[in-house]
């Protein structure tokens, strides 16, 4: 579940809400065991995303690095090759 959070600090441009949410969420899912809560659970799960996703909004914006920021091409073309060579090639 959760292969799908990514790095999100030192990227230009910096990360979206969208991109901090989803994080979120994947943080909650794991945690809660539950990757859709019951209508019973669903206030608390998303109050804990919102939390979550705020933590992490204040967390990103209080980092410091002296690094130039990362690009998000280059990144995804990196994960691209690194799936590439544990997987192999698809659909040849």
């Amino acid at each position: 579940m959760c292969r799908n959070i990514r790095v999100l600090h030192n990227f230009e441009p910096p990360a979206t809400e969208d991109e901090v949410h989803a994080a979120a969420v994947q943080y909650v899912r794991k945690v809660s065991g539950s990757t859709k809560p019951s209508a019973a659970n669903r206030e608390a799960f998303d109050r804990a995303v919102e939390q979550v996703a705020a933590a992490t909004r204040d967390l990103l914006d209080s980092l410091v690095t002296t690094a130039s920021p990362r690009d998000r091409e280059i990144e995804a073309a990196k994960a691209r090759a690194r799936a590439a060579e544990r997987y192999g090639v698809r659909g040849v």
